[in-house]
C-alpha cells in the first residue's frame, strides 16, 4: 500500500471539506466528519491544518480557483458574447455536474455574513478577495464592461438561488434566464 504525502493529504482534506462543508454549513460540519470522510484521524487533520476555520478557508479558495479555472478555460480565445456563451454552458454543466460545488458557494456567502457578525473581517477578506478574482475573470473576455460582468454575475447568482432551492430546469421560475441580455459596442442592450 502506498502511502500519501501531507500534501496528497491536505488535497484530500480540501475535497471532503467542500463536500462537508456543502451539505453543513461552516457551523453545522465538524472536522470529525471532515477526517472521518478523509479517512484519518482529528489529530492528523489538525496537523495538516491549524483549525476548521483554515480548513473551510482553503475549501473556500479551491471552490474560487476551480471556477476561475473552468471560465478561464471555456473563454480562451473569445470575447463578448461568445465568451458569456461558453461561460454560461461551463458554468451550467459544472451545477449540474458537481452541486456541491454550487452548494460550497452558497454556504461561503453564508460563513462571511456570520464571521463579520462576529466582528471576524478577515474571514470576509478572504472570500471576497476570491470573489474579485473571479470578477475579472469573467470581466475581461465581456470587454470590461461593468454593465455586462454585473448582468453575468447576477443571473449566475439567481441560477445558484434556483439550483440550491430545488426548482427544476422546466419551472416557470426559469423562463426569463434562457437568453442573457449582452450590450454591444453600441451601448444597447441585444433584442
Amino acid at each position: 500500500m502506498v502511502r500519501m504525502s501531507a500534501e496528497e493529504r491536505r488535497e484530500s482534506v480540501v475535497r471532503a471539506a467542500m463536500e462537508e462543508f456543502g451539505r453543513g454549513g461552516y457551523y453545522g460540519t465538524s472536522t470529525e466528519a471532515i477526517a472521518k470522510r478523509v479517512g484519518v484521524s482529528q489529530p492528523y487533520l489538525f496537523r495538516l491544518f491549524p483549525g476548521k476555520r483554515a480548513i473551510f478557508l482553503a475549501a473556500a479558495e479551491r471552490c474560487m480557483e476551480e471556477t476561475i479555472h473552468m471560465f478561464a478555460e471555456a473563454t480562451e480565445g473569445l470575447e463578448g458574447e461568445a465568451a458569456l456563451d461558453a461561460m454560461a454552458e461551463a458554468y451550467t454543466t459544472a451545477i449540474v455536474e458537481q452541486p456541491s460545488r454550487l452548494m460550497m458557494q452558497m454556504q461561503m456567502f453564508l460563513a462571511v455574513a456570520a464571521a463579520e457578525e462576529e466582528g471576524d473581517r478577515e474571514f470576509g477578506e478572504t472570500v471576497r478577495a476570491g470573489w474579485m478574482r473571479l470578477w475579472d475573470t469573467v470581466d475581461l473576455p465581456l470587454g470590461t464592461c461593468v454593465k455586462n460582468t454585473t448582468e453575468f454575475m447576477a443571473y449566475g447568482m439567481l441560477i445558484n438561488t434556483l439550483v440550491a432551492m430545488g426548482f427544476p430546469r422546466g419551472h416557470r421560475v426559469w423562463e426569463g434566464l434562457d437568453t442573457l441580455p449582452f450590450e454591444r459596442e453600441t451601448g444597447e442592450p441585444d433584442a
